[in-house]
């Protein structure tokens, strides 16, 4: 694609870089076929190829964003599924990241929109915050029935308070051990790992973090959780709070390798893909930051996926037969994002599950972090296909390896949705998961 930034932009290393990553488009299409928002809704402008040029025509004229390119950009999943697709290796998450911050910058929302994404980026990162939120929605919930349907297709606030009160479960989990703690390994220790604490998931699920601590210490690893960090910064990040979330991902960084250089870490695992995709951005992100910038990229390359790691443990299968028919739904961080599309179902086929893919498995079930709040028509349409796809392989249980995906897939069905982690947990020796 060619491209007529001036002299004075290509000095910005943002411009500099979306220069780059707009001149490797050569405009094939290929990445429409695989875009969830193109497939639903049929317009260009909805797909990747068609938002490349509303965000290429507004860094180039650097003009403010126009009502119409932040429809398009708000609608965009940052699924990623347009980076599998295409051939030319145009890097669209990060000229979508770039054009989410010019919008929070320089585009005045109306003020129950600012309001309500000021909220999100406040409440969602801080688990106790978060926690009290989730106890309150529980008692709005039956109020979530007596809210008017919206007049149009575009979300209003009540749609989306709506939506929010649909996601809060019925009952919250007691709290997970603090940060801080040190779980050691069982027997000798063959290696020590740092486990992200997270913030969403430790308050819905934090089974999840549970599970993969017994199953590290059980194969003889020392799990750490580190006090002090915080939440990895994707949540804000995905809603153009650039600011908050370079903060956090200074924090963490200063956090891990200060515990790294005291005691050691071999990695810092990740149980919510949508977090390891950011984490393992962290030395991209603060590339200009002479004080972050390596350090940074020292984190992302000790962050792994909780099946990247296991994927090297010789697991010990407990000795009893599981004909568990498992739907794997790949999360789109975790396939997308970071590339890892067979690890996880290799490592649930090996220790005694019986592995379905799903039909359209490319295709987002509509979480995407905040999405399904701030775009809950879509995100509905997106998870009913996701659930009848699912239907199709009559599964005993659905697995996944991000919390979020978690949530919006258990809101329509009955089939108990777990994480991988407590399934070969579960198969070397841990609790049946989905019983709850």
């Amino acid at each position: 694609m060619k491209t007529e930034f001036s002299l004075a932009q290509l000095a910005d290393p943002d411009i500099a870089e979306a220069d780059k990553i707009l001149r490797a488009c050569v405009h094939c299409g290929f990445c429409t076929a695989t875009c969830p928002t193109y497939v639903l809704l049929g317009d260009e402008l909805d797909s990747p190829r068609g938002r490349i040029y509303l965000i290429k025509e507004m860094l180039e004229k650097n003009r403010p964003p126009t009502r119409e390119v932040v429809k398009h950009i708000d609608r965009c999943l940052s699924c990623l599924a347009c980076m599998t697709t295409c051939p030319s290796g145009v890097n669209y998450m990060h000229l979508v990241d770039q054009a989410r911050a010019r919008i929070e910058r320089d585009y005045a929302r109306p003020l129950t929109e600012r309001a309500l994404r000021a909220v999100l980026g406040w409440v969602l990162p801080r688990p106790q915050l978060f926690r009290w939120s989730m106890i309150l929605a529980r008692f709005g919930r039956p109020l979530a029935a007596l809210l008017p349907a919206p007049a149009s297709a575009s979300p209003g606030l009540l749609r989306r308070i709506k939506a929010m009160l649909a996601l809060a479960p019925g009952r919250l989990p007691k709290p997970g051990p603090a940060g801080g703690t040190v779980f050691p390994a069982q027997g000798e220790r063959r290696g020590r790992v740092a486990l992200l604490q997270g913030c969403a998931q430790q308050v819905l699920a934090p089974r999840i973090n549970q599970a993969a601590i017994n199953l590290l210490t059980r194969h003889g690893i020392e799990v750490v959780l580190v006090k002090d960090e915080q939440c990895c910064g994707a949540l804000t990040h995905h809603l153009g709070q650039d600011g908050d979330a370079l903060a956090r991902a200074r924090a963490n960084i200063g956090a891990w390798l200060g515990e790294a250089e005291r005691n050691g870490l071999d990695a810092i695992l990740v149980t919510a893909s949508g977090c390891g995709t950011v984490i393992k951005d962290y030395g991209y992100m603060l590339r200009e930051d002479r004080d972050f910038a390596a350090p940074a990229a020292r984190v992302s390359a000790l962050a792994k996926d909780i099946t990247e790691y296991v994927g090297g443990i010789e697991l010990q299968p407990a000795q009893q037969r599981r004909d568990i028919t498992v739907a794997y739904h790949s999360a789109c961080s975790l396939q997308h994002g970071q590339k890892i599309t067979h690890a996880p179902k290799e490592l649930l086929s090996k220790n005694g599950f019986v592995v379905k893919d799903v039909p359209e498995s490319h295709l987002c079930c509509g979480s995407a972090g905040t999405y399904n709040i701030l775009q809950p028509d879509i995100a509905s349409r997106l998870r009913d296909r996701k659930v009848a796809n699912i239907a199709t392989v009559k599964p005993d249980m659905i697995a996944a390896g991000n919390i979020g995906c978690m949530v919006q897939i258990a809101g329509g069905t009955s089939v108990p949705v777990v994480h991988t982690i407590e399934l070969l947990d579960w198969a070397t020796g841990g609790p049946r998961p989905g019983l709850s």
